[in-house]
């Protein structure tokens, strides 16, 4: 057997050591099958006529996507007894095709509903700084596989902040894509208008290259954006109310940024910060249109912090929910005029430290938002951002900086990110 299969059955032992078979970070994790299709990306590898962008890499799977044969069930009870996926969907895939080795569908927040990582079905790990915090959701069990050394790359989703959230509580780097630039056929929805697919990662380049393959986009080659950088720092949105550890990074970042020359300018963006209301009316309104059919059901089988979430829109008018999508509307024009004569944006990921499990289980309504925060205002406004950690502070845990753009600016985004990963961790 080849150097893919030994890579494969390690992972699985390290998996079987930690007890986490399907537990809190997997819903189905199978060992023969997992070894099965690592022969055949051994034997797509070796007929490649040239280097394949994820060959032997281990890639687990939000259990958001379809895979062929198995339950695609987000994590919830709700949907465990659905009839298993006849084919892959796009995005797993072109994983394969890649090169890459599909490892275990991943838990979450039930139905990709939640910010912070909590499961009742499952149970909910610890982040990989502190055993006792939380993971960040939704894709909290794909941050873990990575962050752990588990997988080479997670296959996440980001609906308010759902990749962006963990890879910054777990030290790791995300992109949340411009909406139409990965496909979401064969990807369990939660709120159409706003679903993402996006990649995390342990370094920038593994980041990027599963993003390429991802959304079949070669031209994204994330070479470091050259020069001096104008960089916009919000005002009126993002900075507001951050916690004396999300601040210290944040300044700490941005008096690097600038000794290396980089031009920092105030921007006004209060308009994403007063449209949140907005936002999650809007959410939960096509959230209620995924499971308007089944909230009974999950009174009686759900997790009752995401039934109220999908219920908030119960108290709305249509003409309020019309009123929101015009809100919404407006903020995505505008922040394109807004960051039209910038390179990116740049602000911290996380409103504050992850807390503890048992605050966030005390507290959800609180903790929820704080986490979403930031993240929240840019799938608000239909644009695309990534997070890399910030080691500036000498501290365990790293930072999180958030660089953002609008959408389609993918590209630019990305081109930046890897130029402040130099400049900031290089």
């Amino acid at each position: 057997m080849g150097e893919i299969v030994e890579k494969a059955k390690s992972a699985i032992a390290r998996v079987e050591a930690l007890g986490e078979g399907e537990g809190q970070l997997f819903t189905e994790f199978s060992a023969p099958r997992i070894l099965s299709a690592a022969l055949e990306a051994e034997a797509r590898v070796a007929a490649a006529p040239e280097p394949l962008p994820l060959a032997g890499l281990l890639v687990s799977v939000k259990d958001l996507y379809d895979e062929a044969g198995q339950r695609t069930t987000a994590a919830s009870r709700l949907l465990m007894e659905r009839a298993p996926a006849k084919q892959d969907c796009p995005v797993v895939g072109a994983v394969k095709v890649a090169g890459g080795v599909p490892f275990g569908r991943t838990t979450m927040s039930e139905l990709a509903y939640s910010g912070v990582g909590l499961n009742p079905h499952y149970g909910t790990p610890g982040n990989a700084f502190d055993a006792e915090g939380i993971p960040g959701g939704s894709t909290s069990g794909g941050a873990l596989t990575v962050a752990l050394g588990l997988a080479d790359v997670a296959l996440g989703t980001d609906t308010g902040g759902s990749v962006r959230i963990p890879a910054a509580i777990n030290g790791l780097y995300g992109h949340k894509p411009s909406q139409d630039l990965v496909s979401m056929q064969g990807v369990h929805p939660l709120a159409r208008s706003f679903d993402s697919c996006g990649p995390l990662a342990r370094d920038f380049a593994t980041m990027l290259a599963a993003l390429r393959v991802m959304s079949g986009r070669t031209g994204l080659d994330g070479t470091p954006a050259d020069g001096s950088l104008r960089l916009a720092v919000p005002t009126g949105a993002f900075t507001g109310d951050l916690d004396p550890w999300a601040e210290a990074h944040f300044e700490a970042a941005k008096e690097r940024l600038a000794a290396c020359g980089h031009e920092l300018i105030p921007l006004d963006l209060g308009f994403l910060h007063d449209a949140l209301p907005a936002n999650r009316l809007l959410v939960s309104a096509e959230a209620h249109e995924v499971y308007g059919r089944d909230l009974e059901t999950l009174e009686e089988i759900g997790d009752p912090r995401v039934l109220a979430r999908i219920r908030i829109s119960e108290g709305a008018t249509p003409e309020e929910i019309t009123t929101a999508r015009s809100v919404r509307a407006d903020v995505i024009a505008r922040l394109a005029t807004a960051l039209s004569r910038f390179d990116a944006l740049i602000a911290p990921t996380l409103q504050m430290h992850p807390p503890k499990i048992a605050e966030a289980e005390a507290d959800f309504d609180r903790v929820n938002a704080a986490m979403l925060r930031n993240t929240s205002m840019l799938n608000f406004a239909d644009a695309c951002a990534l997070t890399l950690p910030t080691r500036t502070t000498g501290e365990g845990r790293p930072g999180a900086l958030m660089v953002g753009g609008a959408k389609g600016a993918d590209a630019r985004v990305l081109a930046v990110g890897a130029r402040l990963d130099r400049d900031l961790n290089g």
